[in-house]
């Protein structure tokens, strides 16, 4: 079969940064997915994207889908066949849809009843004919944010400037927003020749390069680094590079050209952080550190452009950081006049939300969440003390113009700010770290008073968000909840709080309710918000590689406290790669499937035993208890439970649970009940899948 190459490319305005890497994967899957749902074969996709273009060059694409043959079911057979044993009208009816003759009626038995199939052939239509169809995937893309332009009724992510769409050197005719299909790309805007006429589409590639378009946006980056490094090479120069940053500075030009300038020393005064974040934030640069790890007074940026001129660009981008860097100073200095009650006085009159209240008010509720954890972890004065203050004081930053401006300093600005007015170290951390994990990336607070203020500040916004029935959905989280919640179970695994988390969730609901904030009954937020951590939990266990139906044996219960929930699950997906595993569940789960009977714990009554095995049963449960009373790790504590399976079994084999007698009967549903209750610290084993 002969093929061709396939050419799609989508002309645009400059579109935002963040949206062009997605939308460019999510067009190759899509034009992926469509080939092989209509049999077109083909060799590989290659993309290519810049602020200005989407594209796709498809290798070595079929002329012609491939010819299938296609089963299709009918009635059943009691349906198809007449008494008399001929065709009915459904059989007829049936082949007639499908373009074919009784004659062609074969039976296949399905779940036991055999019903009418007939194969039919279809023979693959040219593919030129059906690439018209690509015009409703482009269109069908989905983005961030989409707008309209002119009198059309079409929203995109930005106006479709041109399109492309060749197979071999045919165009595929479409038309798009008043745009209609060509071979007519575009090269850079200011560097090019404007519109290049196409004659193949192999060729796309390397006649952008030669109009100053680096279409291949790996090859970019892979650009824009080599340049980094050889900028470091030249001075002994540090350029800490930060992906986001450069991802987002990659897919800002089409042809990359790394410079460097730098700005007056007396800036270095300024908190680096202060200095990094104006720099990346405001301007998209790097900043450039020495070998020992200090801020230089030097920046890196990208030009989207070539080397004429550079000097000047250089220039012209330390003009524009100096007026950036000047604001930053006078912002800090103006911040050292604050005093730290006077901008908590002013956060009585901020809102935080309108139904939850000011930010003073969430800071009160915080501290006293963070006592009441405090009193049940017995954590020694000192940290328990900086706890509070941190608590107390946590967001005083956000009145300072320096976090107005830099939203994300904010924590950050707040430990420098908190030193110099004479706080403590431990106090001032843990205002830093009330943050932390900022991100998936970032690290749980270090320190205890750290990790206190963090759980509760991020817990009573968690709880006070369910109060009101507003509840992550979808991909819809305004208020980051899942991320606040993730770094809740994170903080609470790594730091191996002796804590529940279901406690948790009910002291700072109590608080919230007490605050009258809410629209929902507490039971209904508690069920919620359990289910919600639930969910962050068996995130993470998966994340782990734990086994789903391991996940759900865990989960079945409730969390309790999430270091040893961790553990049970690495215990479990341990233990079920050894060969004992089958009948140590299978024995475990009897006794769980038949106490799942009895709905109320009541008291064993040893005197009503009738047989030696309900007794040695028995001896080994008031073993198990004690030993478990005294606490020991979940492998030690499965190997505990694994040891019972011998009793277990022989009981089965000789006692009826569900005796005639109702007391005896009684008695030992009690017995599996208690049973049950100490194999469940380990898990709801009765969910395991075993083989």
């Amino acid at each position: 079969m002969t093929k061709r190459n396939l050419l799609l490319e989508i002309g645009l305005e400059e579109m935002p940064a963040r949206f062009i890497t997605d939308s460019i994967n999510q067009l190759a899957s899509k034009v992926e997915n469509w080939l092989n749902t209509n049999n077109i074969g083909f060799e590989g996709i290659s993309i290519f994207s810049t602020p200005r273009r989407l594209a796709l060059l498809v290798a070595n694409v079929d002329e012609r889908q491939e010819d299938s043959e296609e089963e299709a079911k009918g009635p059943a057979k009691k349906i198809a066949l007449t008494e008399d044993g001929k065709w009915s009208k459904a059989a007829m009816g049936f082949t007639r849809g499908q373009g074919m003759t009784v004659e062609d009626i074969y039976f296949k038995e399905i779940n036991g009843v055999e019903y009418a199939h007939v194969k039919k052939f279809i023979k693959g239509q040219e593919t030129f004919d059906l690439l018209v169809e690509l015009k409703a995937i482009i269109t069908g893309l989905t983005f961030p944010k989409n707008m309209r332009w002119a009198d059309l009724e079409l929203r995109y992510v930005r106006p479709i400037k041109w399109l492309v769409a060749m197979f071999g050197n045919d165009i595929i005719p479409f038309e798009i927003a008043g745009v209609q299909t060509g071979s007519t790309t575009r090269g850079h805007r200011f560097l090019g020749e404007g519109e290049i006429q196409l004659s193949a589409p192999e060729e796309y590639e390397e006649v952008l390069l030669g109009q100053y378009v680096v279409a291949d946006a790996q090859k970019r980056k892979d650009a824009i680094t080599s340049q980094l490094e050889k900028i470091e090479e030249e001075n002994g120069w540090v350029i800490p590079v930060d992906e986001d940053l450069l991802e987002e500075v990659n897919n800002l030009v089409e042809y990359p050209t790394a410079l460097y300038g730098r700005f007056e020393e007396e800036f270095l005064e300024i908190p680096s952080e202060v200095l990094i974040t104006s720099m990346k934030e405001h301007q998209r640069y790097f900043p450039v550190k020495s070998a020992e790890g200090e801020l230089l007074p030097h920046f890196i940026t990208v030009r989207n452009g070539d080397h004429l001129h550079i000097e000047k660009v250089a220039r012209g981008n330390e003009k524009v950081l100096r007026a950036r860097l000047a604001d930053a100073a006078f912002f800090y200095k103006e911040d050292q006049k604050m005093q730290i009650e006077s901008a908590l006085e002013k956060l009585k009159n901020i809102v935080y939300h309108e139904e939850i209240g000011t930010i003073a008010e969430k800071s009160d509720r915080v501290r006293k969440l963070v006592r009441l954890i405090a009193e049940r972890m017995d954590f020694a004065p000192e940290i328990v003390s900086a706890a509070d203050r941190a608590a107390e004081i946590s967001k005083f930053d956000l009145v300072s113009q320096m976090v107005y401006e830099f939203p994300e300093l904010q924590g950050i600005m707040g430990e420098k700010y908190a030193l110099q007015k004479g706080e403590s170290r431990d106090v001032a951390t843990a205002i830093n770290e009330h943050y932390m994990p900022r991100n998936a990336d970032d690290s749980i607070p270090g320190s205890p008073a750290g990790a206190l203020v963090a759980i509760a500040d991020k817990l009573d916004t968690i709880v006070a968000f369910f109060s009101l029935g507003i509840i992550p959905s979808g991909s819809q989280d305004p208020y980051a909840l899942r991320r606040q919640a993730a770094g809740i179970v994170q903080t609470l695994m790594e730091k191996k709080w002796d804590i529940t988390l279901e406690n948790l969730v009910g002291l700072s609901l109590n608080l919230v309710s007490e605050a009258g904030i809410g629209k929902r009954s507490e039971e209904e937020v508690y069920h919620d918000l359990i289910q919600f951590f639930k969910l962050r939990v068996k995130h993470m266990l998966q994340e782990r590689g734990i086994r789903y139906d391991l996940i759900d044996a865990v989960l079945g219960g409730e969390i309790g406290i999430v270091s040893a929930l961790m553990d049970k699950a690495a215990a479990l997906q341990d233990a079920s790669g050894k060969e004992d595993f089958k009948e140590n569940m299978e024995a475990l789960s009897r006794v769980l499937n038949i106490a799942s009977k009895k709905e109320v714990l009541g008291e064993i009554e040893p005197e009503r035993f009738e047989n030696e095995y309900e007794q040695k049963l028995y001896e080994k449960y008031l073993q198990l208890g004690k030993k478990a009373e005294d606490g020991m790790d979940a492998a030690s504590y499965y190997q505990l439970l694994a040891e019972i399976k011998p009793e277990i079994n022989d009981y089965f084999e000789h006692t009826m649970v569900m005796a005639e007698n109702p007391d005896v009967r009684e008695n030992r549903l009690n017995q599996m009940a208690a049973l049950a209750v100490l194999i469940m610290k380990l898990g709801k084993v009765n969910d395991i899948v075993v083989k």
